[in-house]
């Protein structure tokens, strides 16, 4: 399996950390895994308008986001009140697209809550 398609089966915080072999404070990836992934997911979409010569390029990438995501978390970034209404307001369940809007696999589940249909096997634990 090539190493693009082992990153997008990742599910889990602590698996994109253990991924990059990246050393991380369990208790603190534990408290913040939701915001840690979104943040991460928003700086892989900002990214993606890069083009990456080669797979080695753009995981590096993703390495140094995740990092740089992290590093700030641990320094003390708290997501302010209006970042976490906003993602009940506009969740997704994906790990792929990690709240991206731009999810194109959203669907209704529940009373206006919308989950990714593409990424069954999601786990937030």
């Amino acid at each position: 399996m090539k190493r693009l398609e082992e990153f997008a089966a990742l599910t889990d915080t602590e698996e994109y950390f253990d991924f990059f072999d990246v050393e991380y404070d369990e208790r603190l990836v534990y408290v913040k895994r939701f915001h840690i992934l979104k943040k991460y997911g928003e700086m892989i979409e900002k990214g993606e308008a890069e083009n990456f010569q080669s797979e080695e390029k753009k995981l590096a990438f993703y390495k140094f986001a995740l990092i740089t995501v992290y590093k700030n978390f641990e320094n003390g970034y708290t997501p302010s009140a209006a970042d976490v209404w906003a993602m009940y307001d506009n969740p997704s369940a994906c790990s792929s697209c990690a709240t991206s809007t731009s999810c194109h696999d959203l669907e209704e589940v529940s009373n206006g809550v919308h989950a990714c249909a593409s990424r069954s096997n999601i786990s937030f634990n």
